[in-house]
């Protein structure tokens, strides 16, 4: 009984990275997975991915770059102003300036380095470093 999708994603992504293989297959797939994705792909964490249809849901192949140390969701999803991001990333993150939270805004899913510069708040999804 799939709970959470995306956090059946991330944990496949992060025990694929670290038992060294080249790709992981991602199932079910949803747009919101595929977002956070995309940011991870921007931010440098995994390479190219690529949605394909089985007749269901969907998968993702995702290519992995071996960058990921450790990877998460945020659960409750907490709702964050822009100014305190800091604190956010004091609990999730090991250093400053290591890593990026995932957040869900209302101009799309991003970093909180992309929300910091628009001045936007959100909800957390995720963290990846």
């Amino acid at each position: 009984m799939l709970l959470d999708p995306m956090a059946d994603a991330l944990s496949t992504i992060k025990n694929a990275e670290s038992t060294g293989k080249p790709e992981c297959i991602i199932k079910p797939a949803s747009k919101l997975i595929g977002n956070v994705l995309k940011v991870m792909q921007d931010a440098g964490y995994i390479g190219e991915f690529e949605l394909v249809d089985d007749g269901k849901a969907g998968v993702f192949t995702v290519e992995l770059k071996a960058c990921i140390n450790k990877c998460g969701v945020i659960k409750p999803r907490h709702y964050v102003k822009h100014i305190e991001f800091e604190k956010w990333e004091k609990r999730y993150l090991p250093a400053k300036k290591f890593g990026t939270l995932i957040l869900t805004t209302s101009k799309g899913v991003m970093t909180h380095y992309e929300a910091l510069e628009k001045d936007v708040g959100g909800q957390l999804l995720a963290y990846v470093y």
